[in-house]
């Protein structure tokens, strides 16, 4: 043990009992502004060969995300055919589930010395702290990508550029009820120890 890197039990025990919140129980309040800048400032303290920051946030408050569901609501009547009621207010509904959703695009780009994969996986990590700080601020959290997430129409009017790709959409609140447990991974099932063949 390194004072460099002292222990922090107590971290790890918060990543092991971290839960993601369905977004559709989040309400208010979201994080107000000073909070919210500590949680993207921990988000964007993530491994990033480089120092290319291939990524950004965009934020979706307020009265925006209701006229964000219209226009969703209309581009999936466009792609997918008239749309029952409980389709349309799922798209209606789909960035007023919790009070704030951070979208997260990735900025990879051909680099001489930096793998795009390695970009790519910089902007997962993003996404992932981002949760983690979110949670640890006492927030419920979310993340999810959904159709919105590949379709270059609805990327472009969620404020994407056409050489981003959305890494995630994290939403965030107050959570309104106890999260679900759900079965992990087998440890013995994932885990090997390298032995030359």
């Amino acid at each position: 043990m390194s004072s460099h890197t002292p222990a922090r039990p107590e971290v790890l025990e918060f990543l092991l009992s971290r839960r993601s919140h369905p977004a559709v129980s989040l309400t208010a309040p979201g994080p107000d502004a000073p909070t919210l800048e500590k949680i993207l400032t921990a988000a964007a303290r993530v491994p990033d060969h480089g120092k290319l920051a291939p990524w950004r946030f965009v934020l979706y408050q307020g009265d925006a995300r209701a006229r964000i569901g219209l226009r969703l609501a209309e581009m999936a009547e466009a792609r997918f055919g008239p749309l029952d009621e409980a389709r349309r207010q799922q798209e209606l509904t789909r960035f007023t589930r919790a009070p704030l959703v951070v979208g997260v695009f990735s900025r990879a780009a051909v680099h001489p010395k930096i793998p795009v994969w390695e970009q790519e996986l910089s902007a997962g990590a993003v996404c992932m702290t981002l949760v983690t700080a979110a949670t640890a601020a006492g927030f419920g959290v979310q993340w999810v990508s959904e159709w919105i997430a590949f379709d270059a129409e609805a990327i472009a009017f969620l404020g994407g550029q056409p050489d981003e790709k959305v890494a995630g959409f994290v939403h965030i609140g107050t959570a309104s009820q106890p999260p679900f447990e759900r079965p992990r991974p087998v440890l013995a099932d994932i885990t090997s120890t390298w032995t030359e063949a």
